[in-house]
């Protein structure tokens, strides 16, 4: 028949109470120090009893072991900003070779301090020339014929353009020779009806005709004239029609 299942609680019997706190207390301790001999861990055990006496264990010393605790656990923020500045420092330094690499390897490509290096990196680095300038050919041929495409498609429009305009030109002139027909039939007819003058072959070139003139006529005497000059007078009110 195995053990009962014991109850946890405070034992009232004070004998007891002393004789299982001394046994327990004992494994404990054996406990603690298997624990740090089999993991190689760092253990500290601190026991009081109800009388105040100090029970203790430390695998590592027990002055270390605190210190280390209240380094680990009173002063979490320093901790952590330490952590975080290693982490940034490491992190700076490897950005900080990556740019000396980077930096290295841009002067190799452009031809400059190549004296450290050796046959198989100066082949390496000729390869990789080669390809660049490949890469840089064919780029440079697509964007040719890109450009090309985009002139004969000009060129296209610019030719569809030039013929909806020599179109336009073509019927525009059509009509203009058909109004200037119709002027011209329209001019024939006015002449033959109003035929001219034949001895006038230009309507504008005519001889002068008599003028009708009604009005005063300024009468100037002539010397030795014996009409009496009363009479001229009354003659110059109106002389009367004058062609």
């Amino acid at each position: 028949m195995g053990r009962g299942r014991v109850e946890l609680k405070r034992i009232e019997n004070k004998i007891n109470r002393q004789v299982t706190f001394s046994k327990r207390r004992n494994g404990l301790l054996k406990k603690a120090y298997e624990l740090s001999v089999l993991c190689d861990a760092e253990v500290a055990l601190i026991i009081f009893s109800s009388r105040g006496k100090l029970y203790e264990f430390g695998s590592a010393g027990m002055t270390k072991t605190l210190e280390r605790y209240q380094r680990c656990c009173f002063t979490p923020q320093d901790n952590s900003l330490e952590r975080e500045t290693q982490n940034w420092y490491q992190e700076v330094t490897k950005l900080k070779a990556k740019y000396e690499s980077l930096q290295r390897t841009q002067r190799h490509l452009l031809g400059e301090d190549l004296g450290p290096l050796n046959v198989k990196e100066l082949q390496n680095l000729e390869k990789q020339l080669e390809g660049a300038l490949a890469l840089a050919r064919q780029r440079k041929t697509q964007i040719m014929i890109e450009q090309m495409e985009d002139l004969r498609k000009k060129e296209r429009q610019l030719g569809d353009l030039n013929k909806q305009l020599k179109l336009k030109l073509e019927a525009e002139g059509q009509s203009l020779k058909t109004i200037q027909g119709l002027w011209s039939s329209g001019a024939a007819a006015e002449n033959s009806n109003f035929p001219l003058h034949p001895s006038h072959a230009n309507p504008m070139e005519c001889d002068p005709e008599p003028v009708l003139q009604i009005g005063y006529h300024h009468f100037v005497q002539a010397e030795g004239s014996s009409v009496p000059k009363s009479m001229a007078g009354e003659t110059n009110f109106i002389h009367g029609w004058v062609l």
